[in-house]
């Protein structure tokens, strides 16, 4: 029996470490970096239609999103929908659905959640049409966060995203920190190429110092934070979220409370994650 629905959660990814070298001739910067999906889902709802009925997309904020913000942009650049148009040119026929997307990774946070959309847009369609196709070089063409989001888990991240080796990464929890603003990752890379490509010693981001650069409150946020729990304070990817490595649950469930309660930020206790057969099927 075809498959005629599918539902599956896109989980939100930090680099736990990002060293990033000058640009290419093509102006893509390659990286070195050890990334981990963590327990912050956007859910997809993907449900095959007639072979001539139209594809049509809806884009919303969940419930308990953390931080909603306006969904203002285009219907085509958003990346599930630029994965799902992928996919069609790739086999020459339309494949078409109807797609719910319920958000709660934010936007501009350096947490992947397009990426994480498109990796299981992917995989959602392979299922219900049932198609024999190498996902992977489509997926490093929607996004350079895509091709570890179809692996999963944690790894070690080269290239330009693509080049991904699966780590065994121990549980680690964490404070997972959301401020007021975004980071849009094309300045900050223009920041630090305008920097002349460096960072400063024993940063475990090259991107810490140039996020600060375009968002001045970034670095006076981390501080303030630094001094209220005493602890590292982590820039993930581009900012603007940041995340602080705690030894237990309830170590980052007060600490979560804590800076809830003296910061204007959100902040969320949670943990990595390593996925599962996350797809249900009817």
């Amino acid at each position: 029996m075809d498959l005629l629905k599918v539902n599956m959660q896109a989980p939100a990814k930090i680099n736990l470490s990002l060293s990033v070298s000058p640009p290419r001739e093509d102006g893509l910067h390659p990286i070195t970096s050890k990334m981990a999906q963590i327990a912050l889902f956007d859910d997809l709802e993907l449900t095959r239609l007639d072979d001539h009925a139209l594809s049509r997309y809806a884009i919303l904020w969940h419930e308990d999103a953390p931080k909603p913000t306006p969904i203002d942009w285009p219907v085509t650049a958003d990346l599930a929908v630029r994965a799902h148009r992928a996919l069609e040119e790739c086999v020459g026929q339309p494949l078409p659905v109807q797609m719910k997307l319920e958000k709660r990774i934010p936007v501009g946070g350096g947490l992947g959640g397009g990426s994480a959309d498109a990796a299981v847009m992917l995989q959602a369609i392979i299922a219900l049409f049932n198609l024999d196709v190498d996902v992977h070089e489509i997926a490093s063409t929607i996004g350079a966060d895509v091709p570890f989001a179809l692996i999963g888990g944690a790894g070690d991240v080269t290239g330009i995203g693509e080049i991904i080796s699966p780590i065994n990464l121990d549980a680690m929890h964490l404070v997972l920190i959301i401020p007021t603003y975004s980071c849009e990752t094309a300045k900050i890379y223009d920041a630090f190429d305008a920097l002349g490509c460096k960072s400063e010693d024993g940063v475990v981001n090259d991107l810490l110092l140039p996020a600060c650069e375009v968002e001045n409150q970034l670095s006076a946020d981390i501080d303030a934070i630094k001094s209220l729990t005493g602890l590292e304070v982590q820039l993930s990817g581009s900012g603007s979220s940041m995340f602080i490595i705690c030894d237990t649950t309830e170590q980052a469930t007060a600490l979560a409370y804590e800076i809830e309660k003296q910061t204007n930020h959100v902040a969320l206790a949670t943990q990595t994650y390593t996925p599962q057969v996350a797809m249900e099927k009817t």
